[in-house]
């Protein structure tokens, strides 16, 4: 296709956009707490609100984009995010701001629904190559939000002119996408019909990827949603008591997933994706050790091979879908991704009850934060297991 760059970069930038809304925005729960008197428990609603529409966009459009076609959903997906930032930009309390977080997560899905799709369809003889790369976007949008509030903070600029930039990026992937051609997706180019595309989300096989896509994700979200609290106390003689240092560690491993997911298509051709899933394993569970047992400027290297581990896991989970069950289409794209979300919710709390009680035992933060983050380990040392074995039946065959 002529315009299959126009809509890479398109898609790229809808992605990266996203990353930034979300990073930004949980900068900004205690400036809204202290502005709009909201309690912490209405913090935690409007934060979970991009979970819930997330989740229901991604399985919904989905499904549309089959029917739809990926035009309209990508309509939607602008529509969505363009509501979310206008609403949280001249937000007057908890509604205006329980919305806005609920639009960016519709936006958030719409991106998973029609942009991994669309993205495989565009490079349908490297598609876990260009997965990798388009979900590099999400990595930097993330470590750029967070640097983002943290320097404007530094000169006092406040959260709605923060929100308001993330305008322009926003109108500039709109009018790229604006009015052009987009191919069919992989189910409709090999000829399947609906029943054939059933059929192969339920087959043993794809169960079994968004299993795994699930243990794997919980890997990802479980350390870096909490890795502010779990490891503020292993970097204070570093940066203070300031939560700037741990947030800062969050930052690096963001951007160490970035740069690996740059030379994902030489690690897949050299390893192919089952083995670079096998090696992301083993790198993970090493990293996750390491930034347990460390402190001071060594948890950085820690969480630089931690990166490099969870840079493939979500990009080579929905390639390895695409690849054994293209037949699933759109569709089951959209449901390994809303398995990578479940995998992220349910790890939330589980980790959160491991922390409370390794904290009444010890009293203390650092090691708390230590034990809890080698309960983690587990789950990358099954996942490296379960990687081996079919590295090497595929060898086999």
């Amino acid at each position: 296709m002529e315009n299959k760059k126009r809509l890479f970069i398109a898609s790229a930038m809808s992605l990266f956009v996203t990353a930034v809304a979300l990073g930004i925005r949980s900068g900004f729960l205690d400036s809204w707490m202290e502005e709009f008197n909201i309690s912490a428990v209405e913090a935690g609603w409007i934060s979970s609100a991009f979970l819930w529409g997330v989740t229901a966009s991604v399985l919904l459009f989905g499904l549309l984009v089959e029917t739809w076609g990926t035009a309209r959903v990508v309509t939607v997906l602008f529509i969505s995010q363009l509501a979310g930032i206008l609403l949280n930009v001249f937000a007057v309390g908890f509604w205006s701001l329980f919305l806005s977080t609920l639009f960016i997560g519709i936006a958030c899905g719409c991106v998973n629904a029609a942009c991994n799709p669309l993205v495989t369809a565009l490079y349908p003889k490297e598609k876990t190559a260009r997965l990798n790369l388009f979900h590099m976007w999400n990595a930097i949008g993330i470590a750029f939000g967070g640097l983002m509030v943290f320097f404007l903070n530094l000169i006092a600029v406040g959260w709605r002119i923060q929100m308001a930039l993330l305008l322009i990026p926003t109108l500039l992937y709109g009018v790229m996408f604006f009015k052009q051609k987009f191919p069919a997706t992989d189910r409709t180019m090999l000829g399947g019909s609906y029943r054939d595309m059933m059929k192969a989300i339920v087959s043993p096989l794809f169960i079994f990827i968004a299993f795994l896509m699930i243990l794997s994700a919980s890997v990802e979200f479980g350390v870096n949603l909490w890795t502010p609290t779990l490891l503020k106390s292993a970097v204070i003689d570093l940066f203070g008591e300031s939560a700037f240092g741990s947030v800062l560690i969050l930052v690096w491993i963001s951007l160490a997933i970035a740069f690996a997911r740059l030379f994902a298509a030489r690690m897949v051709r050299l390893l192919t994706p089952v083995g670079v899933l096998f090696l992301s394993a083993l790198l993970a569970g090493a990293g996750i050790y390491l930034m347990s047992v460390s402190q001071g400027w060594f948890i950085f290297v820690a969480a630089t091979i931690f990166a490099f581990g969870i840079a493939y896991f979500w990009p080579n989970m929905l390639g390895l879908a695409a690849d054994r069950r293209p037949m699933s289409g759109a569709l089951g794209l959209a449901i390994i991704g809303g398995m990578g979300t479940l995998g992220g919710a349910i790890i939330q709390p589980v980790i959160g009850g491991i922390f409370d009680r390794q904290l009444e035992q010890t009293g203390n933060n650092l090691a708390a934060g230590a034990a809890t983050i080698q309960y983690i380990v587990i789950i990358p040392a099954i996942l490296a297991v379960v990687f081996a074995i079919m590295l090497i039946q595929q060898r086999k065959k």
